[in-house]
């Protein structure tokens, strides 16, 4: 019986470090309070209606204030994937920020990637934002949760 007790607790623990380990390893940006929803009829995210198309959300937006704001104030890419699939990224450079821990804002260029002005790392926003070979970072984009409810699209983190 204690071998069954001891072997269970090593069990727990391995399991709850691997979880750790994994979240280390894709969390390089610190977490921020994110929930906002967008009405994909509003002529504001009119990109959002065709495949590969993006929008930039903050502050601003609709008055969302924080819950839209990204880390330090970045914003969030709104990307849309191919069947009907939506992805949210944090704009802030991961690379740059593990590194240096320096903000850097990231953009959309080339229909699909994203790429810091700083280290030049290309972010694939049709995969997770993984960032592509040849570029400075090991690290994908901060992702956040997004779900779709008729022409309503949610994003969130908690």
């Amino acid at each position: 019986m204690a071998d069954k007790t001891k072997l269970g607790i090593i069990f727990v623990f391995l399991a709850f470090s691997a979880v750790s380990c994994e979240h280390d390893k894709n969390d390089v940006i610190p977490d921020r309070y994110i929930d906002f929803t967008m009405n994909l009829n509003d002529i504001e995210f009119i990109n959002l209606t065709s495949i590969f198309g993006s929008v930039y959300v903050n502050a601003s937006t609709n008055n969302w204030g924080q819950k839209a704001a990204g880390f330090n104030n970045n914003g969030i890419i709104v990307f849309a994937g191919p069947e009907g699939e939506f992805y949210a990224y944090d704009r802030t450079c991961p690379h740059d920020y593990f590194v240096s821990e320096r903000s850097v804002r990231i953009d959309v260029v080339d229909i699909i990637f994203a790429e810091c002005p700083v280290c030049k790392t290309r972010y694939a926003l049709t995969s997770g934002g993984t960032p592509l070979a040849g570029g400075a970072g090991k690290h994908p984009l901060k992702n956040y949760r997004t779900s779709v409810m008729g022409n309503y699209l949610h994003v969130w983190n908690h």
